[in-house]
């Protein structure tokens, strides 16, 4: 039987003892019981409210350790950077006398870069392609026949580190 089938009908006739006072109480009794009702109720509301509000915080902490963990080698990676610098600047200068360059720093250069690839790092395209204040840094403009604002000379190699900025390219603009 449930609350709602629960009903009480007083007997009002003159044989019943203490017929209404015993009304009173019943009344009495169905007020306590309503506002107990409606206290859980809100109790009920407020612990699922609480309850979600801790399983999105949970996710939310997941998250952002997950976010701080994919970039927490990012200082390292940018001082590596600087390697692979020297790295590009070896091999598009040839050694004094001549001679190719060696193969073995080559193979470095190569095993470096791919390291840093599966890192999550990749290369900022800039030659020949529109400047992009988020992506690139202007050092020069330069007068030419290039269309203005498209970049004519790439200074040095900007990267991402997981699809965000790490370093900008910094780049030659033509006027």
């Amino acid at each position: 039987m449930s609350k709602d089938e629960i009903k009480y009908e007083p007997d009002l006739s003159a044989e019943a003892p203490g017929g209404a006072e015993a009304e009173k109480k019943v009344k009495k009794a169905k007020h306590q019981l309503k506002h107990c009702e409606q206290e859980r109720a809100e109790y009920l509301a407020g612990w699922q409210r609480a309850k979600a509000d801790y399983i999105n915080l949970e996710k939310r902490i997941e998250q952002e350790k997950a976010e701080w963990i994919k970039f927490a080698n990012s200082r390292l990676i940018c001082e590596l950077l600087l390697i692979l610098d020297c790295f590009e600047s070896a091999l598009k200068h040839p050694p004094v006398g001549g001679q190719a360059t060696d193969d073995g720093v080559r193979h470095l250069y190569n095993k470096l870069k791919t390291i840093l690839k599966n890192e999550g790092l990749e290369e900022i395209k800039s030659l020949n392609e529109k400047f992009n204040p988020e992506l690139h840094e202007v050092i020069e403009n330069e007068k030419g026949e290039k269309e203005e604002g498209i970049i004519v000379e790439e200074i040095q190699k900007g990267y991402k580190l997981h699809g965000k900025v790490l370093r900008p390219s910094k780049v030659k603009i033509g006027k």
